[in-house]
């Protein structure tokens, strides 16, 4: 994955993690490279390419070039209704590509790029915008024909000059981290008519991801663009032009956003899209807090709700519209890597260098003693950054992962050759665990931050360790608050400081905190992403929240970007895995393999749903009569 996306907030995402979109919101490397069509007649002198449908990183494509529809999907579902989610905070731009201003939610929804991935495969992705990929065996170029039936909601041609276009615009005007990576990427974009494109890769980088990294490119219209005086860099109240599914349809400015379905929606027939996009209508309705939200669903506000709260799961959901069957509530499985949510320390504070500092703040929190006593037993602890894959590193390292790591030994944090991967501390029943504050407190010790009579810890120039966490969501206050109570026990000046969703937004951006909530949870197939989230080159970037730098860390994401086998990569992840986990830059918080969700009762979805998407806006559908029958009733 590369994110190329920011900005904007998903539906529903509450504290549970990423939103269930259908893969709208986050944009880029979708797949690798593999070939599944016949062979072509040569592109260039002597040079035999393949033309495919699609592409896949390891191994062969599920679906084949005459596939009818997804499988996980229904082909016959209806068309129509409304599905309405809720998210915190406000919005006051429609422009997901910048840090500047807060784009409202789904406002890259419009966008569709070459290649587009599906809920079932790891590492797949199919043409969208493109009829067909045509490449040679060393992936050093690749070239796009564009579907002619592509247009924009406007009804104007998608063309390849809209494909540089939009290359061109997002590297200079783009994320600074993503322009970075692109750039190490493309060697050059050429327009060879219409329809077809070709890009040329750097014949130095790993070619692995670069198909998809170029097919994974949200298009823009240039002409829109360029007639709107459009700056990608600026936020902007003027929705963008698209050619996705839906289109913007109405707004109340911090409060409500509305997107319809379009209708003569170019690509409504084509077998990767039959059976989705089904609702008329998308409705995100915003609400300064988590309780409000949850009032508000109680009370029709809206229909659709991925429950994050443990303590509502568990005793919240007793109300009238659910005691008469009008609301549903369920758990379903979710086959995703757990969305590593953690608390992240700023490494740009001085007083975070030292890793046993890091590693004492770690020990405070309880998380046995929170699940017990907060979340109802409902969660597991987050250990890995690829927690529920094979991709986690466990154990001592392999001799493989050795053969990695030794030669990176005088940058690795202490006990990556010698201990087993680091893990999360665990505690006891009460929610002191007096073994890792003795612990804790021999690490701040041997750091330089002896209690003085008063209790405080300072350092050698009475400095006090302070510790500022960051919140801006009152339902996080019963999780937050006795984790700062254990962490003053420690002699830490700690302090829970509630902002509002604004100030939160600005304070990240500009790296003005302390400890903040984060999620870094990776891909199945991890690549040029990587450097965005881990990379030293990203420090001054939004998804580079902890501002690690190391050496060690961006030599084992080159690693990962140059395997070209699932072994190869797997070895890597594990090793990269393993060092993350001991630089403690985070403290894992937990997480709940399947989705709780609950809805009015006029929705339906595949039965089994597919392995790595809940897909409620993508691929569930309304039904009409058990809609109407609501209604009567007063539900909503």
């Amino acid at each position: 994955m590369m994110a190329a996306w920011t900005g904007g907030h998903g539906a529903a995402v509450g504290r549970k993690g990423r939103a269930r979109l259908g893969g709208m919101l986050l944009l880029g490397a979708l797949v690798g490279w593999a070939g599944i069509a016949t062979l072509a007649g040569a592109q260039e002198a002597a040079t035999k390419t393949t033309v495919a449908h699609g592409v896949s990183t390891f191994g062969d494509l599920k679906y084949p070039a005459d596939f009818p529809h997804l499988d996980y999907v229904n082909p016959d579902a209806p068309k129509g209704g409304e599905i309405s989610e809720w998210t915190m905070g406000g919005f006051d731009s429609f422009n997901p590509y910048t840090i500047k201003g807060r784009a409202a939610a789904l406002s890259s929804a419009m966008h569709e790029s070459l290649l587009a991935g599906t809920a079932d495969e790891i590492g797949a992705a199919y043409c969208l915008l493109c009829e067909t990929l045509e490449y040679p065996e060393d992936r050093s170029w690749v070239i796009f024909t564009l579907r002619p039936e592509a247009k924009f909601s406007d009804g104007t041609p998608v063309t390849a000059e809209d494909v540089r276009f939009s290359h061109d615009i997002m590297l200079t005007q783009g994320l600074t981290s993503f322009r970075a990576v692109i750039s190490q990427m493309i060697e050059s974009v050429e327009v060879l008519d219409d329809r077809r494109i070709r890009f040329t890769f750097k014949p130095d980088y790993p070619k692995r991801d670069l198909l998809q990294a170029a097919g994974g490119l949200p298009v823009l219209s240039k002409q829109d663009f360029e007639a709107k005086g459009r700056n990608l860099a600026e936020s902007s109240m003027d929705p963008f032009l698209g050619s996705g599914p839906y289109v913007f349809d109405s707004m109340d400015v911090g409060r409500r956003v509305v997107w319809k379905r379009n209708p003569d929606y170019w690509g409504k027939d084509l077998p990767i899209n039959i059976g989705r996009h089904n609702f008329d209508r998308i409705r995100i309705e915003y609400f300064g807090d988590y309780q409000a939200a949850f009032e508000g669903f109680k009370a029709g506000a809206y229909t659709f709700r991925n429950e994050a709260s443990s303590l509502i799961w568990a005793t919240g959901y007793n109300f009238p519209s659910l005691e008469k069957g009008w609301v549903v509530k369920r758990e379903l499985p979710d086959g995703n890597i757990a969305n590593g949510q953690a608390f992240v320390l700023n490494l740009r504070r001085e007083k975070f260098a030292d890793p046993r500092v890091r590693e004492a703040i770690g020990l405070m929190f309880n998380f046995e003693w929170s699940n017990d006593s907060l979340f109802y037993g409902l969660y597991d602890r987050v250990e890995s950054f690829w927690e529920n894959s094979e991709l986690e590193a466990t154990g001592m390292p392999s001799p493989e992962e050795l053969a990695l790591l030794e030669p990176l030994a005088a940058d690795l944090p202490p006990g990556v050759l010698t201990d087993e991967a680091a893990m999360a501390p665990t505690s006891g029943a009460t929610q002191l665990d007096r073994a890792n504050l003795r612990a804790a407190a021999a690490l701040l010790d041997e750091a330089g931050w002896p209690a003085g009579s008063d209790g405080m810890r300072r350092n050698a120039a009475g400095e006090v360790l302070r510790v500022e966490l960051l919140n801006d969501s009152q339902t996080f206050d019963r999780v937050m608050n006795p984790y700062v109570e254990n962490l003053r026990r420690l002699g830490i000046d700690a302090m829970l400081t509630r902002v509002d969703d604004a100030q939160m937004t600005n304070r990240e951006r500009s790296h003005d905190f302390d400890m903040i909530t984060k999620h870094l949870g990776q891909d199945y197939i991890p690549g040029a992403g990587l450097q965005q989230y881990f990379g030293s080159g990203s420090t001054d970037d939004v998804f580079n929240a902890m501002g690690l730098q190391s050496p060690a860390v961006d030599s084992l994401i080159a690693t990962i970007e140059g395997a070209d086998t699932r072994e190869e990569m797997t070895v890597a992840v594990r090793a990269l895995d393993r060092v993350l986990r001991a630089e403690r830059f985070w403290v894992p918080q937990w997480y709940k393999a399947a989705h709780t969700v609950a809805y009015f009762d006029m929705y339906e979805h595949p039965d089994p749903l597919p392995p790595y998407a809940l897909g409620e806006m993508d691929f569930w559908w309304y039904n009409a009569e058990k809609a109407e029958n609501l209604k009567a009733a007063g539900a909503f």
